[in-house]
């Protein structure tokens, strides 16, 4: 069978320039693809082996995050991360550089343990979208 490389949920956005600039300002992402180039409605944002789809649709289409919908299904992606401690500490000192502004959503980005036999952090990204960043124990 065909191995699978990655996978690029596509997250729905009410600004698009907003959610760009918290997942790179805030997340370490980097902008790859922007289009179309004047008045941008979509973009590709990703890190390492992580992408995300932002896609702005209309001001009548808004964001619907699971924990909005469900409150039991707290998150909208997994990202498997190794050492979430270590990220956890670049995540505080690059949101500490950013305006208040900018780094969307109050967050602590405070590792823990969850129920579930996972270790790592929650992030709320600016509409509301919630990644858990981490591993199992």
């Amino acid at each position: 069978m065909p191995t699978l490389a990655s996978i690029q949920p596509l997250l729905i956005v009410a600004d698009l320039a907003r959610a760009v600039g918290f997942y790179r300002d805030v997340l370490g992402f980097e902008v790859r693809v922007q289009l179309p180039e004047h008045e941008p409605f979509f973009a590709i944002v990703g890190r390492d082996g992580v992408g995300l789809l932002l896609k702005h649709v209309s001001a009548e289409v808004e964001p619907l995050p699971n924990p909005q919908r469900q409150a039991w299904a707290k998150w909208d992606a997994f990202v498997s991360v190794a050492q979430p401690e270590q990220l956890a500490a670049e995540l505080r000192e690059r949101a500490a550089r950013l305006p208040a502004g900018a780094r969307g959503p109050a967050q602590s980005f405070e590792v823990h343990d969850t129920e579930d036999g996972l270790r790592g952090l929650e992030v709320t990204d600016a509409d509301g979208y919630v990644l858990f960043l981490g591993h199992p124990r």
